[in-house]
């Protein structure tokens, strides 16, 4: 039986541009003590205290000063909901699915609803009709390849995998040696390549057989038998005027689908949602190769950058904007300098050392302001 997900309208919600994910405003929020939490002793840290790990919430449950606590760190998340997730029949869409990790946008005017998540396209039939075009926290994806009781990807895996993939690691499929669980590498480690990794679902430490990234998309991946094609770049253009769209405009990177089963390659660029009204559909909502807002141009590669630095929590008030003394140039952080926050920096242009009181990552600005 195929699933039908109307999309309707966006529910207004008056916010201010956003420039962090949903998960740092979440920790603001009071825990929920109702989802009480098994709090169990896992061995002993570097120091000889006494670790401790929660195993519903997956998440460290360590006091301040040892011993365990009272909620553990994630006990304030709330729980995925049945709207909130969707079970997917790849089978069932012969038109090709789609799935990527939904994020904030790097730029945001208007006031809808945050979607962070799983965004899902699905079709029936190749070039009809989206069935499904929505954001969920959970998948559990079905289908003849696929194990009977199916692979369940939720959103921190598919934000993580976009992050991993848009700083050019690769990743693979790591199952923990002592509860079995697919491990997911977040934050930092999401980033830089290891050996020994830290099990969300009992809270040990185990070694791999080689140095990776750990990411249960990879199996999910495999499983599915996902074609690899590379995407394209758009070849539409748009050159935008905030005052045309009372509406506020949304940006992002484009980044590539985890799972992708259409024979047609998807577009690279940057995405642009712009509205008219409040509340209404888009009237813009393209993929495009040039966009410039107000006059200025945007460089797709730093957008994507940017949209991948704002998921990290460990690059929080360290992606800051930074213009050579010499050249007046805005610089801008690529390979591993674009995630691993350094205190002094070199312009590519004059050699000139540029330096900063705390450690951070840069990235070029995006230099207009919401009207």
């Amino acid at each position: 039986m195929k699933t039908r997900v109307s999309t309707g309208k966006r529910t207004p919600g008056h916010r201010q541009p956003s420039l962090f994910p949903l998960s740092d405003k979440l920790r603001d929020t009071p825990p929920d003590l109702s989802q009480d939490c098994q709090v169990v002793a896992v061995g002993k840290r570097r120091d000889g205290a006494m670790r401790y790990w929660c195993l519903r919430h997956k998440a460290d449950a360590t006091a301040k000063y040892g011993g365990p606590a009272r909620v553990c760190r994630a006990a304030h998340i709330p729980p995925i909901s049945s709207k909130d997730r969707l079970e997917l029949n790849v089978d069932e869409y012969e038109g090709g699915i789609a799935l990527w990790g939904a994020v904030p946008p790097v730029y945001d005017t208007t006031r809808q609803t945050m979607d962070r998540g799983i965004h899902v396209h699905a079709r029936a039939v190749a070039g009809g009709v989206k069935e499904i075009d929505r954001t969920f926290r959970a998948v559990q994806v079905f289908g003849a390849r696929l194990p009977k009781e199916g692979i369940s990807v939720s959103e921190l895996d598919a934000i993580y995998y976009m992050a991993t993939t848009i700083f050019g690691h690769g990743m693979k499929h790591i199952t923990c040696p002592f509860c079995g669980e697919a491990h997911l590498d977040r934050d930092w480690f999401s980033v830089h390549p290891h050996r020994r990794h830290l099990c969300a679902g009992c809270g040990r430490h185990f070694p791999d057989s080689e140095i990776g990234i750990g990411n249960p998309i990879c199996g999910v991946r495999g499983a599915c038998g996902v074609k690899t094609l590379h995407p394209r770049p758009s070849k539409k253009k748009v050159h935008i005027r905030q005052a045309e769209f009372p509406g506020g405009i949304q940006i992002w990177g484009s980044n590539p689908a985890f799972i992708w089963t259409s024979d047609v390659a998807e577009e690279e660029g940057i995405h642009v949602h712009a509205f008219r009204e409040d509340g209404d559909e888009p009237k813009l909502d393209e993929t495009y190769s040039e966009v410039a807002v107000d006059g200025v141009n945007l460089d797709p590669a730093m957008v994507r950058t940017l949209m991948a630095q704002m998921t990290l929590p460990s690059l929080k008030n360290r992606v800051l904007p930074m213009d050579c003394p010499s050249c007046r140039g805005a610089q801008f952080s690529v390979g591993e300098f674009a995630f691993t926050p350094v205190a002094t920096h070199t312009c590519a242009q004059w050699a000139t050392n540029l330096r900063h009181r705390a450690g951070c990552a840069r990235s070029s600005p995006i230099r207009f302001q919401p009207t």
